[in-house]
């Protein structure tokens, strides 16, 4: 099984320089081989391969180019791969041509493969050594055994420096347990479950929002890309990793707890994009990270040996008595919170009696599978 493992980098003067240096050549080759693949099908409807466009690099752009020699082979080999990777996503899934990238994008990462013990770890100095750059200062603070296969070096936004290396592990599933639950996804309540425990939306984004406010109205005052400026953009970007970096550790929390204590997990299919479109709950949607969380539960549950299951988006769980079935029409209103079946009497909540049929659902498609 291949894991990534990411490790905060504290790179030295000469090690940033040449790190910013690989991410300028990683571009320069993704650009120019994308605009030779451009010209050559619009000049003679030619279309040519990935293995054709490294030629090309190796034969025309180094030795044009003589300072791309400076730069760990294996980096510019894998911008090839990225270009070729977006070119053929847009035939494929229509995605939209390939863009050129621009030097103003502070998000900048590149690739680089291990061969002959040229990426390297140190647990006991906490230190990594990576091809061009020697051994870097890491903050190392998770051991792994296995196979290093590759290593990606990247810088975000507020200027930090981090390195993921890719390992060929071993990974060993969960004991298996007879629990199932049924997960409603909300935003008053980030999850509630057919069991009835309810997990609480942190709103990470409204925490911060008036201290973003601030810091953004100080940056609309500033020349920008000045030195200022500049300063200024990594405070807000701080906020915004910040941001992230809470809900992110507040979704692997909650999706650990799911997957190590039920074999069987159901959720809604839900068009996350097309909810966005409601402007009144498109702020409290994007707080809650809905993707994001589905996302984890379906790779850990893969991980360790547990269903995840999605039902159908027009399954109407939260209408519908998961006591004798009837489907009451009155309760689309979302601000009916409580509902007593007319029927059979049972006082449902809406949350909780909506997991509970998500959960029957899932349990009908994983015996009919």
């Amino acid at each position: 099984m291949l894991k990534a493992y990411k490790y905060r980098l504290y790179p030295n003067k000469q090690q940033i320089e040449q790190i910013q240096k690989t991410f300028g050549c990683c571009r320069f080759v993704y650009n120019q081989t994308l605009a030779y693949r451009k010209e050559l099908y619009e000049t003679k409807k030619e279309s040519i391969s990935r293995i054709d466009c490294n030629n090309w690099k190796n034969k025309f752009l180094k030795v044009q180019y003589e300072w791309l020699k400076e730069i760990d082979k294996f980096a510019l080999d894998n911008a090839v791969i990225n270009m070729d990777s977006a070119y053929q996503k847009f035939f494929k899934e229509h995605n939209g041509y390939p863009k050129f990238k621009s030097k103003r994008n502070n998000k900048k990462s590149y690739k680089t493969n291990y061969t002959n013990k040229n990426i390297e770890v140190s647990f006991e100095k906490n230190k990594i050594k990576l091809p061009k750059l020697k051994w870097v200062k890491t903050k190392v603070h998770r051991e792994f055994t296995g196979k290093i296969k590759s290593a990606t070096i990247s810088q975000v936004p507020s200027g930090k420096y981090f390195v993921s290396i890719l390992v060929e592990t071993e990974h060993i599933p969960m004991k298996e347990n007879d629990n199932s639950v049924g997960i409603d996804l909300g935003i008053k309540d980030l999850l509630i479950t057919s069991d009835g425990e309810k997990f609480d939306n942190i709103r990470t984004t409204k925490k911060y929002e008036d201290k973003l406010a601030k810091e953004q109205r100080k940056l609309s005052h500033k020349v920008k890309c000045s030195k200022n400026w500049n300063k200024q953009r990594i405070k807000i970007a701080r906020i915004h990793e910040k941001i992230h970096n809470t809900r992110i550790d507040n979704l692997h929390k909650i999706s650990h707890q799911l997957i190590s204590e039920n074999q069987v997990i159901v959720s809604e299919d839900l068009a996350v994009s097309n909810m966005m479109k409601n402007h009144n709950l498109a702020k409290a949607i994007s707080d809650c990270g809905w993707y994001e969380l589905t996302r984890q539960l379906t790779y850990k549950a893969e991980w360790s040996g547990r269903t995840y299951i999605k039902i159908g988006r027009y399954v109407p769980s939260s209408q519908t008595c998961n006591v004798c079935g009837f489907v009451n029409k009155d309760t689309k209103s979302l601000s009916v919170r409580e509902w007593i079946c007319p029927v059979c009497g049972t006082v449902h909540d809406r949350d909780i009696n909506a997991a509970i049929n998500i959960l029957n659902e899932g349990m009908k498609m994983l015996n009919v599978a």
